[in-house]
């Protein structure tokens, strides 16, 4: 439901962002001038191990939207939370007028499409941006895999920004993080 008060155009842009991806980036920045205020909302997935810590992960995003903010000052503001539990009740905690969803193929439209039908009974509309047609295949899950197989960090410049492969790079040459165990251990055989 719309902000009573003022009105306000709220969207909640949720996700892992585990890590953060181009393709993340591309929505936002186009959601930036639909909404008066965006809110992106890092959760966690119980189904999914992280890679970067909650805080990893907002401080990644926030630095970046901090650039994407100096240069489209004119946008929508989006503020960077952490939230646990359900993106449906956050939402509603935050009185967003919708829930904003990146779409990038097929496959994901189908399964957002089942998760919008139950948001909208239990209050609240959902809104999907297709991504730019050259994030189509990017999902952070890919990312990940990559980096802990010890593929090429620096290849991944089409997928993610220079701060995360700054990042996942840090990961993977830290013996003590199961990244760089991985990573390592691949590499080994």
């Amino acid at each position: 439901m719309p902000n009573a008060t003022t009105n306000e155009h709220l969207a909640l842009y949720s996700g892992t962002f585990d890590p953060i991806t181009l393709g993340h980036l591309d929505v936002l920045k186009r959601a930036r001038k639909m909404f008066d205020r965006i809110i992106l909302a890092i959760g966690e997935n119980p189904d999914k191990a992280s890679l970067f810590s909650p805080q990893e992960r907002i401080d990644m995003a926030q630095s970046l939207i901090d650039e994407m903010i100096a240069s489209q000052p004119n946008d929508a503001p989006v503020e960077v939370e952490h939230y646990s539990g359900l993106t449906v009740d956050f939402a509603l905690q935050t009185n967003a007028s919708a829930i904003l969803r990146g779409i990038r193929n097929v496959s994901d439209l189908a399964a957002e499409c089942q998760l919008a039908i139950t948001n909208r009974v239990l209050g609240i509309e959902t809104v999907f941006i297709v991504t730019g047609e050259t994030f189509a295949f990017t999902s952070s899950s890919l990312i990940k895999q990559v980096a802990a197989l010890g593929g090429s960090l620096d290849r991944l410049d089409a997928f993610v920004p220079p701060l995360v492969i700054e990042r996942l790079r840090e990961k993977r040459d830290d013996p003590s993080n199961p990244l760089g165990r991985l990573a390592r251990d691949q590499l080994v055989e």
